[in-house]
């Protein structure tokens, strides 16, 4: 006979404070979030909704390609210069025809589907370019993605000439930023479908691949792994070939949803994507982690910049803020990892 537990209010209250205790920082930044939505006029509106839904979005696109790094126990500081780096390519390409300040003037207006197709390409070829030296070179990820990250941001001032890039097409804008619903009522940005669509994939290729179970693997134990008979080299390169790809998608988006794009655009995104996994339960020590806990953590990071907005704080805070945030959500990672060893 099957031992089943009855599903008890108490049981309920129990997962719960579990929950609450795994996740302090998201459950604070949750209660504060309510606090300030019931003083601070406009807070609980559709408007703010969609801009909260478009921000995660974009972010979220990024967290998902920095937490396969994370979870092997590396890093990728070059995500948020790559991010650029396809917002500055992508806004060239679709600038119109007829715009002025053309960035290349000798090149004809082209599809928005074959910038994309193209952007994707360069943000692979990154990826490949940090998986090899990761991989192949042993350099340690913060040291190669570091030089990376700095040789990116050089090669955006040298093509743009450190000059913002503007008048795209206005499908490009139109299509990317498009919404479902009422002007003035509740809407979602068509931001939502594909940070969706993405995060069904990644999901399926955590959960369901042999590449997610290789990647866990290397992060619990790359020694372990490579012995057990992964190949932990082609893992590794295809990881951060990934990264690469799902930053050039989140440029892309960045570009149409600012309406420009410039050489600093994309800066510190890393720190975020990385704070975003760490507060989703991403573990720094790696081998842990979840789509749905990266998502929590990308909504908890975006819902605490938009309070301090609210909240009328300096801008320049924001900074202290959210790296008080990024430290303590490591600390107490580490915190569970002592714990348990």
């Amino acid at each position: 006979m099957e031992n089943t537990k009855k599903i008890t209010p108490q049981l309920w209250a129990k997962k719960a404070l579990s929950a609450a205790k795994s996740n302090p920082i998201v459950v604070l930044l949750a209660i504060v979030s309510i606090i300030v939505g019931f003083f601070v006029e406009n807070f609980f509106s559709w408007g703010n909704l969609g801009n909260l839904i478009s921000n995660t979005a974009i972010r979220f696109i990024i967290a998902l390609g920095v937490s396969g790094c994370l979870i092997t126990k590396g890093t990728d500081l070059s995500a948020g210069r790559q991010v650029g780096l396809a917002a500055c390519l992508a806004g060239a390409l679709v600038q119109r025809g007829d715009y002025t300040g053309r960035l290349w003037k000798g090149v004809p207006e082209m599809s928005m589907w074959l910038v994309l197709l193209i952007v994707v390409a360069v943000g692979i070829c990154i990826g490949l370019i940090n998986g090899i030296i990761i991989a192949k070179l042993k350099v340690p990820p913060f040291i190669a993605t570091l030089g990376t990250q700095t040789i990116i941001y050089g090669i955006c001032l040298v093509f743009t000439d450190a000059q913002p890039i503007g008048g795209f097409q206005k499908k490009y804008i139109s299509l990317i930023t498009g919404r479902i619903g009422s002007t003035k009522g509740f809407y979602i940005p068509y931001f939502f479908f594909i940070a969706l669509f993405f995060g069904v994939i990644f999901w399926f290729i955590y959960n369901k691949t042999c590449h997610g179970k290789y990647m866990y693997a290397i992060g619990g134990n790359e020694v372990a792994a490579e012995v057990s008979g992964v190949n932990t080299t082609a893992t590794l390169i295809r990881i951060y070939a990934t990264a690469g790809f799902m930053y050039a998608v989140a440029g892309y988006l960045l570009a149409a949803k600012s309406g420009g794009s410039s050489a600093s655009m994309g800066m510190g995104y890393e720190l975020e994507a990385i704070a975003g996994c760490t507060i989703g339960g991403v573990s720094t020590t790696g081998g842990i982690g979840t789509v749905s806990g990266i998502l929590v953590g990308v909504l908890v990071f975006e819902l605490l910049k938009i309070v301090l907005q609210f909240l009328g704080v300096n801008p320049y805070y924001n900074y202290v803020v959210q790296g008080v945030v990024i430290v303590v959500a490591v600390a107490l990672d580490i915190r569970k990892y002592i714990a348990k060893k």
